[in-house]
């Protein structure tokens, strides 16, 4: 039987994740690879990293899909000199291609952030910032979710529940413990910028990865929780569902989440 090629596979990425939800500066598509080339294993990450390209060489994996790309600026020389470089040249020798949706997969309809809402069951999502493209029938997608809970819970039982349905070693918070929250707003990643946009729509908190210092105290100030996960937690929960989707539509590849990442960041124990 002919194999699968990694141009099949891609079409089915945008199908789950359109590319037109992109942000304008992102990277994503194919970013490196053979379109043409047959796929029999797909292994798909947050973030590329050495221990991910090893994972990738030692399992013999034809197509990798990553959250982050790589590259993701352009790249003026490619070269073993930075680690970005080594890594892409690694890739590029095994003939592993690399697929990256990024912000389009953050804001898709079954996006990390609608993810988010299901996960915690906040029904009746829309946009943050919806998109302008009421003419593709997409007006209600666009970046970051917030809806309602049935009935408020406090900020310190969202933070742990957030925590819990995504195995989260740890979880912050910036407001009061007792905090209610009936609206909440849903940006995965460094999702610090949206805290206005939460503001604006009504929302009680923001659940997402992390946020500066100085937003954390503008938050304070507006009188808006934030859950902060952790950049990793906030997102790579998203790409283990994502390989399980690609493993029901795409039964004979062997697809699975990477084995070898985790979160760069340690909690020490005092």
């Amino acid at each position: 039987m002919p194999k699968i090629s990694v141009d099949q596979i891609c079409q089915r990425l945008a199908e789950i994740a359109p590319l037109r939800l992109a942000e304008s500066w992102d990277n994503v598509g194919l970013l490196v690879g053979d379109r043409n080339l047959g796929v029999s294993r797909v292994m798909t990450c947050l973030t590329i990293t050495p221990a991910v390209v090893q994972e990738a060489v030692d399992e013999d994996v034809d197509l990798l899909v990553a959250h982050h790309p790589l590259p993701f600026k352009p790249l003026s020389r490619l070269t073993s000199d930075t680690i970005a470089g080594s890594m892409l040249l690694r890739l590029v020798e095994a003939r592993v291609a690399v697929y990256s949706a990024h912000t389009a997969f953050d804001s898709a309809a079954s996006g990390i952030n609608q993810l988010w809402a299901d996960r915690l069951g906040v029904a009746e999502t829309q946009a943050l910032i919806p998109f302008e493209a009421a003419a593709e029938n997409i007006a209600d997608l666009g970046s970051g979710r917030f809806g309602d809970f049935g009935q408020a819970v406090a900020l310190d039982e969202l933070a742990l529940a957030a925590a819990k349905v995504v195995d989260a070693t740890h979880v912050r918070r910036v407001g009061a413990a007792n905090q209610p929250v009936r609206r909440v707003a849903f940006a995965c990643g460094s999702g610090g910028s949206f805290l206005a946009a939460a503001k604006r729509k009504g929302c009680d908190a923001l659940v997402t990865g992390e946020a500066t210092f100085h937003t954390c105290l503008e938050a304070e100030s507006l009188q808006v929780g934030l859950v902060l996960l952790g950049h990793y937690w906030s997102e790579r929960f998203a790409m283990e569902w994502l390989a399980q989707q690609l493993s029901a539509s795409l039964a004979e590849l062997t697809i699975w989440p990477s084995r070898l990442e985790s979160d760069p960041i340690q909690i020490v124990a005092g």
